[in-house]
This record gives C-alpha cells, sequence and structure tokens, in this order.
C-alpha cells in the first residue's frame, strides 16, 4: 500500500472530569480554556498527547496531575471511547482516547500547561432535548449540531452522558464522585440531570427499593446542624469493572 494511504495520527488523551457540589448540589464537570491554536480561546476538556513510552491509561492519570495538580488512582478513571473522524481536529490528524474520572472533591483549580482558565460547569438537563454546562453566564448546550467547546468535545461529552444514563441502574460508577459514603438525597441528586428531573420527583422508597442491590448501607450521618432523624449512608456495592 502506497504510503499516501497510511495514516500516521497524533493520539491524543482526553478527560471527562466529574466532581459533585455539596454547596449548589450539582455535578460538575472540568473545562480548560485553551492557550494555543488550534482553537486558541475556546473552553474545552483537558487533554494531553500520549508519550512514546507510556500507555494510554497511565497518560490519563498523568493528566490529572498536570492540569489540576492532584494525583488519583486508576480505580477512579475508566475509559470512555476512542474518536477517530478525520475531521475532528483542523490541520494534522489526531485521534482521541478518552476516559471518564470520578472526584470526590473539588480540588481549587490551577490552569496547566497549555490554559490560561480552569473552571468547574455545573453539569444538568436544560429541558426536554438535551442538557447544558454552565459557570455563570458561560452556558454551553450539549447534543445540538453546533457548539461552542473545541474540536467535538460537546460529542464526547454526549457519548459519555449516555454512557453514565445507561447504566445508572446496574453500575453507577458516577456515584464515586460522592466519595467512600453518601445518603440516598446525594445519590438522587447525581442521578437526577440524567434522567432530566429533580431530586426531590425521584421517590426515596422506590429509589431504595429498585437501587437495593447497588448500594449497601453503613450508618447514619453525624450532622449536628439538622434536627431530625439523620439520614442513612449507604456505600456503592462491588460494581463489575467497567466495559
Amino acid at each position: 500500500m502506497a504510503d499516501e494511504f497510511l495514516a500516521h495520527p497524533l493520539i491524543t488523551i482526553t478527560n471527562v472530569i466529574w466532581s459533585f457540589s455539596r454547596t449548589t448540589h450539582q455535578l460538575q464537570v472540568l473545562l480548560i480554556h485553551r492557550a494555543g491554536a488550534p482553537f486558541a480561546g475556546f473552553w474545552a476538556l483537558p487533554e494531553t498527547t500520549l508519550r512514546e513510552r507510556e500507555s494510554a491509561d497511565t497518560a490519563a492519570i498523568r493528566l490529572i496531575r498536570d492540569k489540576i495538580g492532584i494525583h488519583v488512582n486508576r480505580g477512579s478513571t475508566e475509559q470512555l471511547a476512542t474518536f477517530t473522524d478525520p475531521t475532528r481536529t483542523p490541520g494534522e490528524r489526531a485521534l482521541a482516547l478518552t476516559y471518564m474520572t470520578y472526584l470526590p472533591t473539588m480540588p481549587k483549580l490551577q490552569p496547566g500547561y497549555g490554559a490560561t482558565d480552569a473552571r468547574w460547569f455545573a453539569f444538568s438537563a436544560a429541558d426536554e432535548a438535551g442538557y447544558q454546562l454552565q459557570n455563570g453566564r458561560t452556558i454551553f448546550p450539549l447534543g445540538t449540531s453546533t457548539s461552542e467547546l473545541a474540536f467535538d468535545h460537546a460529542r464526547i461529552l454526549t457519548v459519555a452522558i449516555r454512557r453514565i444514563r445507561n447504566r445508572l441502574d446496574y453500575q453507577p460508577t458516577i456515584l464515586q464522585v460522592l466519595g467512600t459514603t453518601f445518603t440516598l438525597k446525594e445519590a438522587r441528586e447525581v442521578y437526577a440531570p440524567f434522567l432530566m428531573t429533580t431530586a426531590n420527583a425521584i421517590d426515596n422508597s422506590n429509589f431504595k427499593k429498585t437501587h437495593q442491590q447497588l448500594f449497601i448501607e453503613v450508618g447514619t450521618a453525624h450532622d449536628r446542624t439538622r434536627s431530625g432523624r439523620p439520614p442513612k449512608l449507604f456505600k456503592l456495592a462491588e460494581l463489575k469493572n467497567p466495559m
């Protein structure tokens, strides 16, 4: 086969980093403001170029360390998909190996190499038609034909959301953003935007019954600021390895 028909693309690692704000009770996604071309001045998911002597899994962990300065274990990160559309990047072709990472805390962000800013964007259901990310007045609709995010990152996010939503009833790895233990209300707050509803609209008793195989009761929360019976605490049961 002639060399002109062989592809020699760059391989990038793109990471959808999720967390949860216990102040606003909303899921969060990390975006960075790109410093250089292509898409200078655009918001994007954190990404890095795969180095010659590292695996994609190692690069996904390094990306988190380099971009936001924290160390995570591999159990907090899972592969999502590979994006290979020849038109996904201008200029030199680049394939994106994508991951999702679940952070139980929202660390203070410092933009790393290649970024002028880094912020958490709240994830919510915009309406019956789709989802959105929002930080103040900056809003990025997802699932539309056009997007102001860099590259094909709106599409990557749409695939990530679909993956999580489809596994809520048997493999809710997204609940790792709540830490090792959580209340059922917090779990419903995580589930709600994917189901395009509110946490209060999800019946607590029915939610507990239908998800009892996923949650293990471990005690009660000790919150002296609340009156009445303290809520019960749960942890995730052992989940199968993500596919």
